[in-house]
């Protein structure tokens, strides 16, 4: 399937053609139900076995992996839940192969990313709720069954709508602009007195990151780290493609420079070295996520313990923090350097190899890595908690 995902002309800057037929292939395949267990009808996978399928995923097409962050996200909240109601209704619906995007984000307000602050209103009407806003940087919405839509009730407690995107009042426009990650469908969605069921209402667990301090809550760092490490599994999987580019360019040049240390190109003993540093690049990048991994998993079981689950919450986070600072630095340098071993040959815009670092680099910005080596750091050297927000 992934392999059919590959094959689909949706690769990230070379076609116009959003990935509608990729993610239909894993619609029907039903590959958001991967983290639901058998029980359920899902496929079971271990958070190991869900990043090392992701960054599978990512390799294939790196945009149709990030489309489904949120959703995956919204798998993890729900097995998560403690209204086993609620939970078996929406894990029910993701094993028959829906997805789910997300409206969270907002432009324009003075209240700082993280702050968990929003003007989108979910207000009582009658026997339902109505839902006014909008939202930007909803990535995967566009190519989504539902959307997860975070807004704020009239008691001031943060709620979340999930609705159905082609519902009245829901319009969705692809008017995302980033230099990379293209067609993700990371633009706006309005909503626009949008009538919303009792049972689509998701009260949060912790209304602020102010009281997850206070109550020592680790459920958003639970969060933070799962959405986070995604991002990271996405660029690792984007490295393959360097690897793979660079072995294909360097196998195919023909002729080199007269000062070369060698007439052929492929025989260079110093293009080879740059292929050799490449491609431990991706090969610690996928290390370093599986290791993240399986600090997450150690995580959901002391929460599911209950022992010590704060404590091993936060260690998934500073985990993951850390692979996020090693994996981009290290993958920015590697996808620049892919054009040394091509020279003027791989800058041909039809090669398409500045795809890679434009990728990377989007996907890198999400969530400053300078804040992350400023959290790890300053938890090491002073022993402060990393910020409680669902950003770490």
């Amino acid at each position: 399937m992934i392999a059919e995902v590959a094959a689909s002309p949706t690769d990230s800057g070379r076609t116009t053609r959003g990935p509608h037929e990729a993610v239909d292939l894993l619609r029907k395949a039903c590959f958001g139900a991967l983290r639901v267990p058998r029980a359920q009808g899902g496929f079971g996978a271990s958070l190991r076995e869900f990043f090392a399928t992701l960054m599978d995923l990512a390799a294939a097409n790196s945009d149709v992996a990030h489309i489904l962050r949120a959703h995956f996200w919204f798998v993890e909240e729900r097995l998560r839940s403690p209204d086993e109601k609620q939970r078996d209704y929406w894990l029910a619906r993701i094993v028959a192969g829906e997805l789910f995007g997300n409206a969270m984000s907002e432009l324009g307000g003075s209240d700082a990313v993280g702050s968990w602050a929003f003007r989108t209103t979910l207000k009582p009407e009658g026997d339902d709720y109505v839902l006014d806003g909008d939202k930007y940087y909803c990535t995967g919405t566009l190519f989504s069954d539902w959307v997860n839509v975070f807004a704020v009730l009239p008691d001031g407690q943060l709620a979340s709508a999930c609705i159905p995107v082609s519902r009245s009042g829901v319009e969705l426009v692809d008017d995302w602009d980033g230099i990379g990650q293209r067609y993700t469908g990371s633009g706006t969605v309005f909503f626009r007195h949008v009538v919303v069921y009792p049972h689509e209402v998701l009260i949060s667990a912790v209304e602020t990151a102010d009281v997850a301090i206070e109550v020592k809550s680790g459920d958003p760092y639970l969060i933070g780290q799962f959405l986070q490490l995604i991002i990271t599994a996405i660029i690792a999987g984007v490295l393959r493609n360097v690897v793979g580019d660079a072995t294909d360019l360097l196998r195919s040049r023909k002729r080199s420079y007269s000062h070369a240390t060698n007439a052929s190109p492929s025989s260079d003993p110093l293009l080879l070295t740059v292929m050799g540093d490449i491609s431990a690049t991706a090969f610690a990048a996928e290390a370093v996520v599986l290791a993240a991994a399986d600090a997450q998993e150690a995580a959901l079981v002391a929460h599911a313990s209950g022992l010590d689950s704060f404590a091993a919450a936060h260690h998934g986070s500073v985990v993951t923090a850390q692979a996020k600072i090693i994996v981009d630095d290290l993958a920015l340098r590697a996808a620049n350097r892919l054009f040394e071993v091509g020279g003027s040959a791989a800058v041909k815009a039809s090669r398409g190899f500045d795809r890679h670092w434009r990728n990377i680099r989007t996907l890198a910005s999400h969530n400053p890595t300078i804040y992350k080596a400023h959290g790890v750091g300053d938890w090491l050297v002073n022993g402060t908690e990393l910020p409680n927000s669902g950003f770490f």
